[in-house]
Order: structure tokens, then C-alpha cells, then sequence
């Protein structure tokens, strides 16, 4: 690997560490104030980049010091958010504050006027992206959520892109994170102190985000569970703060839909 020479001068002779948080296939560099992201050169990295360009000003997110792309490698050098990730136990000991900081967090989502965003992530888009991947055998299907496939489930991902285009729900457009999990939210003071991995970020439908929230919201707290024999929260902590009913139908979809990511 060959960073490229403008990268260099910024980072060469600092001390990094790994980051082996996320699931994207991408090696993070962990820099004192900033953060290097390498990964494979293709839509979500251009994607990612956009996003970050637009949000500038709007949003708290990364600022950009460089991107590169060479050959078929993307070089993200951005600088590094403050505070800690939303899957931090500090926050899950307090379910009722992150629950409001989460809803906080899709709120200003949402109100960002979406004009001239670079990015499109409706459902026409992302099925696409997700015909993609099952086609080209891109789906891990070791990291599925259990009863997704097999005998009470779908039999594999082309059965369920199928079902996908079938049962698509109604939109609800807004400024979408596409993947509003824990570990790619920064929490300090109180509040949302950044939004990262924006790769699948653009006017996408509101509930996506949502669903991907509860999910993550529950597997962190099973996790949390099982580590300190806690007692797991009210299952409608997250729709109370946002004053929404939960549609467990929209849910469902989206969180079926991401299997295919």
C-alpha cells in the first residue's frame, strides 16, 4: 500500500492505532486528532466523500483534509470527532438520556434542507445496490440477523431481494444517515458530537434510520445485558423521545434490506 505524498506529510511519523470497530471492510488509522480511512475505491467511498463536502456547516461531521483515490484504493484523511461512541457503557447505563440524544440526533437529520444533496438513497437506489450484491455473491451471510434465512426465514438473498421489491413501503424523504448504529455516533455533553461512515448518507426515507437505531439500540443493550446482568430497557424509550409510533412494518423492511449490505 502506498499512502499517497500529501497524506504523508500530515501523518508520517505519528503514532497510530487500529480502529476494529466497524463492520465496512476499511482500515481506520486512529490518529491523536485525526483519522485515516483506507478502503476499496467504489460508490460508498465516493459517496461518503460527498456527503461530508455537503454537510459541512449543516451537521457535526468530520472536516475533510484530504481525499485520494489511487488506482482502486480511496484515502479519506479527515479529523477526528470529539466525545465517544453512542455504544460506550457510560451511555447505556443511562437508557432514557441516550434514547433522547439518539432522537436528538435523527431529528437534526431530518431538518437539513436537502437541497442540492449530492446523494441519492431512496428505495429505487438502494435495491439497485442491493441487487448488486446478491447478484455478484457480495451478501455475508455470516453476519445476518438470526431467522433471516433458513427453514422459518427466506431460503436465500435473491428470495428476499424479490420480497423487498414486492412489499416496498411508502417514502418518507429526509436527509438519511444509512446506517444510524452506535458505533458511527459521537456523543458528548448531552448530544450528538458527530456522525461518521456517511458512505450510504444522502435523501434516503426517514424510517430507515430509525430502523437501524432500534436494532442497534437492541443489540447493545443484549450485549450490556448479558456482560453486567442488567435488566434491558422499555422497548419504547426511542419512540416516546421521538414522539413517533413505532411502524414495526417499515421497520422490519429496513432491517431486512440491510442484510443485503
Amino acid at each position: 500500500m502506498v499512502i499517497p505524498e500529501n497524506i504523508l506529510l500530515r501523518t508520517e511519523e505519528k503514532a497510530y492505532t487500529m480502529d476494529h470497530t466497524g463492520m465496512s471492510g476499511a482500515s481506520i488509522r486512529l490518529y491523536q486528532d485525526q483519522v485515516l480511512k483506507i478502503q476499496r475505491r467504489g460508490p460508498e467511498a465516493e459517496n461518503e466523500a460527498a456527503m461530508l463536502a455537503f454537510l459541512q456547516g449543516k451537521l457535526p461531521v468530520p472536516k475533510v483534509h484530504v481525499h485520494e483515490t489511487v488506482e482502486d484504493t480511496s484515502y479519506l484523511l479527515m479529523e477526528r470527532c470529539r466525545g465517544r461512541a453512542a455504544c460506550d457503557p457510560a451511555f447505556l447505563e443511562d437508557p432514557a438520556a441516550l434514547c433522547a440524544m439518539l432522537a436528538e440526533g435523527l431529528r437534526a437529520l431530518w431538518s437539513v434542507d436537502v437541497s442540492g444533496c449530492p446523494c441519492d438513497q431512496r428505495l429505487a437506489k438502494k435495491l439497485e445496490a442491493a441487487r448488486y450484491n446478491v447478484v455478484n455473491g457480495l451478501v455475508d451471510m455470516n453476519n445476518v440477523e438470526p431467522g433471516t434465512f433458513g427453514e422459518k426465514g427466506f431460503r436465500n438473498p435473491a428470495e428476499l431481494l424479490k420480497w423487498l421489491y414486492v412489499n416496498r413501503p411508502a417514502e418518507e424523504p429526509a436527509l438519511s444517515h444509512g446506517d444510524f448504529c452506535f458505533p458511527n455516533l459521537f456523543c458528548e455533553e448531552g448530544r450528538i458530537a458527530g456522525y461518521i461512515d456517511l458512505g450510504r448518507a444522502g435523501i434516503g426515507d426517514k424510517w430507515c434510520d430509525i430502523a437501524l437505531c432500534w436494532r442497534s439500540l437492541h443489540h447493545s443493550y443484549a450485549d450490556w445485558c448479558r456482560k453486567t446482568g442488567g435488566a434491558p430497557p422499555d422497548g419504547k424509550l426511542l419512540f416516546r423521545a421521538l414522539g413517533l409510533e413505532p411502524d414495526w412494518t417499515r421497520i422490519r423492511y429496513y432491517i431486512l434490506l440491510d442484510e443485503l449490505f
